[in-house]
């Protein structure tokens, strides 16, 4: 009896693993074939001047998406020096003051802005930033996205600070070494490698989106530094392209988006290759 209990037990479990694997299958099979059918289109249309040239007026062969390159990367820049500041301190201070009023409606708020819509940041920054300036600019979709990115950034740096070991913190106060510099020289830095992480997961997560940036940025068809001035961006290059009626500019949209597919990839297994060392190291 037990020997047949054993086997059947076996097979069970065999039969398990196979049904697992099947839907885990199944569940990879459709982003392989997007992946795949984007990789087949936009190849296609990206060459040295795709991604060195500016794009050209409907009719004229060629052209590219310098701009939009150009401008995704300001935007990203602008962004990320906003939103990580800010979320860094807020994700010490919650790590810190784990009790607390304050604290305890500052996750309430990183919690409502973690789930709001997108459109809805592009909205509320188009009626605070640019009615009042009366121009689209590459600031206000700078503030959209790092609006967007501070819940990232919160939470990971919360949830690393959280996991450094109080030894730590207590050793260094116990040399007589003042608060602040504990934090600065002690805490932060060992918990660099997982705030790091969750900054790169934030930048992957605002790098394709296009909703706010319609209300803000607005795209421009010209190599503009210019904070104060519309820029392009992939999405909206990839927006504009494929809603048009002209075949050409579908090409192109193709292209941007293997571009952006791209970027947005190596982000996220930068950031996975990060959270397996600071699994590793905590």
């Amino acid at each position: 009896m037990r020997t047949g209990s054993y086997s059947r037990r076996i097979v069970i479990s065999r039969i398990m693993e196979c049904v697992i694997f099947f839907f885990a299958f199944i569940s990879l099979l459709p982003l392989t074939l997007i992946l795949f059918y984007l990789a087949k289109k936009g190849m296609a249309a990206i060459d040295w001047q795709f991604l060195t040239h500016l794009p050209r007026p409907v009719g004229e062969e060629g052209g590219g998406v310098v701009n939009a390159i150009v401008g995704s990367a300001i935007l990203i820049f602008c962004a990320t020096l906003m939103a990580v500041p800010l979320g860094v301190g807020a994700g010490l201070y919650l790590s810190e003051a784990k009790e607390g009023k304050l604290s305890y409606w500052t996750r309430v708020a990183v919690d409502i802005l973690q789930g709001s819509p997108s459109i809805v940041m592009g909205v509320v920054v188009y009626l605070w930033v640019v009615k009042p300036m009366q121009s689209f600019s590459a600031l206000s979709g700078s503030i959209a996205l790092a609006i967007m990115m501070l819940p990232m950034v919160i939470y990971s740096t919360e949830e690393t600070l959280k996991a450094i070991p109080c030894t730590l913190k207590e050793a260094a106060l116990a040399l007589g070494v003042p608060y602040y510099r504990t934090i600065l020289k002690v805490v932060i830095p060992a918990g660099m490698s997982g705030i790091t992480t969750g900054v790169l997961i934030g930048v992957a997560r605002i790098a394709g989106e296009t909703a706010p940036l319609l209300f803000t940025a607005f795209g421009s068809p010209f190599l503009d530094i210019n904070p104060l001035k519309p820029v392009a961006a992939l999405p909206l290059v990839v927006f504009n392209y494929a809603t048009s009626p002209y075949p050409q500019w579908w090409e192109q949209a193709w292209g941007a988006s293997l571009v952006l597919t791209f970027l947005v990839l190596c982000l996220h297994l930068t950031a996975k290759i990060g959270t397996r060392r600071w699994k590793i190291q905590f």
